[in-house]
This record gives structure tokens, sequence and C-alpha cells, in this order.
């Protein structure tokens, strides 16, 4: 079944190249169907890059998502056309009297500076208070990852000596947990971050749970008891080359990065990476569609 999205939004060509059902408003509207409410708030600054890989991910599931773009009001964009975050993206202020079925919270390339001096901080803390009454599951990725346990529970994060990047391989930790289930005992992700959470404050926070982590690059795949708050510290939904991306762009801006680890094949960048980590984010994104969402939120928020 299809995700629901704006019929010129760019990542609508994308996805139907690689034969993903994407549904266009005229169609959606005439089915006889309640579809799932997913807000997705795009902190990154590659915004179009970022919808098509989690719309690619939202995709894999029988049920119909229709997606709801919002992006930070008070931080000025600087990668993407005021005309398209105009025309596909609204605002906080927009949506502050709705409630969606899930909330999707981007990473953000910010995780060097302090939570507070991010220039959006204050509204960002509103959409997290506002999360828990008015989105039935969060699910939160890397820096807004780190920036909803520090809000919610007081975690903070600590600087790493050297940016962590790489595709790593995580341990299972509860593989009965519904947001797993299907996973094997050891799965690649992708991270890509100068900061981490310490793996002890996790644990001794008895309303938090590790479902997975890693040697390297620690705790993935943190939930709350009750499935609606989740916390991925990697990046699970990039594509193929995103890491490369990332590295030949810090390399043309002369911060003479190391290889991404466990990436290109031999470490050489000249080689096309492989992609250990995809099965495993399909299963995720639908697994948090279905077992936190679907089988959970109220067919109304009115009951």
């Amino acid at each position: 079944m299809p995700i629901r999205i704006a019929d010129s939004l760019p990542a609508r060509q994308v996805l139907e190249s690689e034969n993903i059902f994407v549904m266009t408003e005229d169609r959606a509207a005439h089915q006889d169907i309640r579809p799932l409410r997913i807000a997705i708030l795009n902190l990154m600054p590659t915004k179009i890059e970022t919808e098509t890989q989690l719309l690619r991910q939202l995709s894999n599931t029988p049920l119909q998502v229709d997606i709801t773009l919002l992006h930070a009001a008070t931080h000025r964009s600087k990668n993407v056309s005021a005309e398209h975050l105009e025309h596909f993206y609204r605002s906080f202020e927009d949506v502050r009297q709705e409630h969606f079925d899930g909330l999707i919270i981007t990473g953000a390339p910010v995780e060097q500076m302090e939570f507070e001096d991010v220039d959006y901080w204050d509204e960002f803390g509103d959409i997290l208070a506002w999360s828990r009454n008015h989105a039935y599951s969060t699910l939160h990725i890397c820096w807004g990852a780190q920036a909803g346990l520090y809000y919610h529970y007081g975690i903070n994060k600590e600087p790493l000596p050297e940016k962590l990047s790489g595709v790593f391989e995580h341990t299972l930790l509860a593989r009965l947990h519904p947001l797993v289930r299907g996973f094997d005992d050891t799965f690649c992700m992708p991270h890509s971050r100068y900061t981490r959470i310490v793996k002890t404050e996790l644990e001794a926070n008895d309303k938090l749970h590790i479902l997975a982590t890693s040697e390297t690059a620690g705790p993935s795949i943190i939930v709350t008891g009750d499935g609606r708050q989740i916390f991925v510290t990697g990046h699970i939904e990039y594509d193929r080359q995103t890491l490369a991306n990332e590295y030949f762009r810090d390399v043309e801006k002369g911060i003479r990065p190391h290889v991404p680890q466990n990436y290109f094949p031999d470490d050489d960048p000249q080689k096309q990476p492989l992609m250990p980590w995809r099965s495993h984010a399909y299963l995720l994104f639908s697994n948090w569609l279905n077992y936190c969402v679907y089988q959970e939120t109220p067919y109304s928020w009115d009951d």
C-alpha cells in the first residue's frame, strides 16, 4: 500500500522510478479509509534527500500513510529554496492543534553545539512537549534522539575524540520486542556524528530500555516501556551513497576526514560502497508503523 504525498513533491519521481507505490492526493481522496497521519520534522540541511530516504522506508507497509512535512520556522534553511518549504512544508504553529499517529524527528548537523545554543531550540522544545499529547509515537533519529533524551530525561551527550562515521555491527538485546521483531541477532547500521550518549546513564533510567547496542557506536535503539518514544542514535534510513557524499563534502572543505569505517570495499573511496543495513531499515520502520502506531493509536483522538 502507498504513502500519500503532494503530487509535485520531488521525492515522488525518485520513488516511482524504484517501483514504490506512491498515491497522489487526488487518488487518496477517493478512498474510504482512515490513513495513518505521520508528521516528519525535517531538520536536515539536505531536506529533499532526507524526504526521499524517509518516504522510501515508510512505503514498505500495507497501510495508507498520510505525510505532513514540518520545518523549524525559527531557523533559516540555506540548502533548500524558500519556495520548496512554502509549497511542501508546514510550521509547528500550523499544526499545533492537530494530532498525529506518528512523528519522526530527524537528525541535524548541530551535535557539536550545546543544545540550548541551537537557534531553534526553544521551538524544538515546544514541539517535543507537544508531541507527548499530540503524536501517539515519536521516532527520534541521531541528533533528534540525543536532543529528545536530553529534553525528556535529562540525559546529556558527550563529545567523541573524533567523528564517528561508518557502518557498524550491532547486537540485539531484546529480540522479543515488537519494534525489532524479525531482526537478526546482529545487524548493521550507519552512524555519522561527533557525540554520543553514555550507556550507563541510559541504564540508570528505569523508563528507558536499550534494544540494541554496538561496541563501537554504543546504544543504538532505545525505547520507553510504552513504545511511544523511540530513539535511534544512528542513521538506518541512509541511502547507499549518503556517507560517501558526506565524506567527499568534508574532503572538499579541507577537513581531512577519516574514511568511513566498514563502508567502502577495502576502505577505497573510489569503490562502490555496500549497503548491508537495507533490510533492517525497512523492518524497523514497518515494525514502528505497525506495532507502535497502527496497533496502538486510537481511531479518533476525540475518543
